[in-house]
């Protein structure tokens, strides 16, 4: 019988993943330029980034919607 571990049943990638690593960076990049170009032109950007519709500053919206996209690529 294999005995049972105090760790989290939850699967995540590692922290270490290079590919996805990369992945969060190119999004968050991509997300932060429509939402500065959309700042700019005063558009309803958090409406259009899923996750951000509730946040207060330009990059808690981007992090937000890069953490929805992300768990649901996982």
């Amino acid at each position: 019988m294999t005995p049972l571990t105090s760790g989290s049943a939850r699967h995540e990638p590692k922290g270490g993943s290079l590919a996805y690593q990369f992945i969060f960076a190119v999004t968050f990049l991509t997300f932060l330029v429509v939402a500065v170009i959309a700042q700019v032109f005063m558009l309803p950007w958090r409406s259009w980034l899923p996750g951000a519709e509730g946040s207060r500053t330009l990059l808690g919206g981007v992090r937000a919607a890069v953490y929805t996209l992300m768990s649901h690529l996982i």
